[in-house]
């Protein structure tokens, strides 16, 4: 199983919703993937993190970085981000709209 699909598969089965992944290699973007996925609460947030970290620490992932508020979690793994959303901020920031139109840009 490749690494996109371990973790959207680890998400999902502690109940993230809505689980997307978005390749931006050869983008212009500064990460080559962003997987964003929809919480049920900030203490949801906080269980897929430490799920996360718990499965793919052992497997030699990298956590570089994560910045949380009660309602966005952002996970860097070097050259991918994880976005764990609160349904209403997801919504609000359309990250979802924003990077389907930096996928779908054509280089010049």
């Amino acid at each position: 199983m490749d690494r996109i699909a371990k973790i959207k598969e680890l998400l999902e089965e502690k109940k993230a919703i809505d689980v997307m992944d978005y390749d931006l290699k050869d983008k212009d973007y500064f990460v080559d993937y962003v997987i964003v996925a929809t919480t049920m609460a900030d203490k949801h947030a906080q269980a897929l993190l430490d799920h996360l970290k718990k499965t793919l620490k052992p497997m030699g992932e990298t956590f570089l970085g994560v910045d949380s508020s009660d309602d966005w979690t952002v996970i860097d793994l070097g050259d991918m981000l994880i976005h764990l959303m609160s349904e209403e901020y997801r919504a609000k920031y359309q990250m979802d709209r924003f990077l389907e139109e930096i996928k779908n840009r054509l280089r010049d």
